[in-house]
């Protein structure tokens, strides 16, 4: 099997210092139904780090967007809506006010407009703010698009997950089959192909590996496979951390 590596010619995986903070930041990035999320809650899991999917975070905005008929070009409207919401997230669950929203959020309905709610500035500027706000209290594994490169440029780790198209289109029938909303492949893959390409062209936050990320193929890798790749990883530089932090 190729080997699923690919690490940066020009600098060492996970070299960063991280903020300066005691706590650990991990990104996992990648394209739509890659594996972020599946990874991610294991690899939190199996640590006892928290999992952050900042993926559902802009999908929650979508769906209060959706449910208030919101503008997105409309930075007044944008402003009302971010100023009412009470997003939490909590564990694996993700609230609007009282509302467990976590299954919803998953819909295709949403999933089309969490990439255009995605494109706003002031919901960028909000939810990043979230995030960063989490990092500074606890060891954290952040999944997203732009968590390495834009949200958390100084994690102590960085991972950039792959996979065809094909494989990710079948992933995402199979998530949508379990929702009870089975839809067709064809449909599904026509859908990531055309957000892969509005994904990469983003005028920020745009889909991109950081120069410092490993990458890791999961087309022929389960989800515990790949979680055995990258926890040595995170613990040797846990470890190294620690020492760091004791001199």
């Amino acid at each position: 099997m190729q080997d699923p590596f690919r690490a940066s010619e020009t600098n060492t995986p996970c070299n960063r210092s991280g903020a300066n903070t005691p706590f650990m930041v991990v990104t996992i990035d990648g394209p739509a139904a890659s594996g972020k999320s599946t990874v991610a809650k294991m690899l939190a899991q199996q640590l006892g780090f928290r999992y952050l999917d900042t993926g559902a975070m802009y999908r929650a905005v979508a769906l209060a967007g959706l449910r208030k008929g919101t503008d997105w070009d409309d930075a007044d409207q944008v402003s009302r809506l971010l100023d009412g919401l009470d997003l939490r997230i909590t564990g694996t669950k993700v609230f609007l006010g009282k509302e467990d929203v976590t299954e919803t959020i998953r819909t295709p309905e949403v999933t089309r407009v969490t990439s255009i709610a995605a494109d706003s500035p002031l919901v960028r500027q909000y939810l990043i703010g979230m995030q960063r706000a989490i990092a500074k209290e606890t060891n954290l594994i952040t999944e997203g698009r732009d968590q390495g490169t834009v949200v958390f440029p100084d994690a102590d780790c960085k991972f950039f997950l792959v996979a065809s198209p094909e494989e990710r289109a079948r992933r995402r029938c199979r998530d949508y089959e379990r929702l009870g909303k089975p839809t067709a492949y064809e449909e599904v893959l026509k859908d990531i192909l055309e957000r892969d390409q509005r994904d990469r062209e983003r005028p920020f936050g745009g889909l991109a590996r950081a120069e410092d990320a490993i990458e890791i193929n999961t087309d022929n890798l389960s989800p515990e496979e790949v979680v055995a790749l990258i926890v040595p990883i995170i613990r040797a530089k846990s470890e190294g951390k620690r020492d760091s932090q004791t001199k």
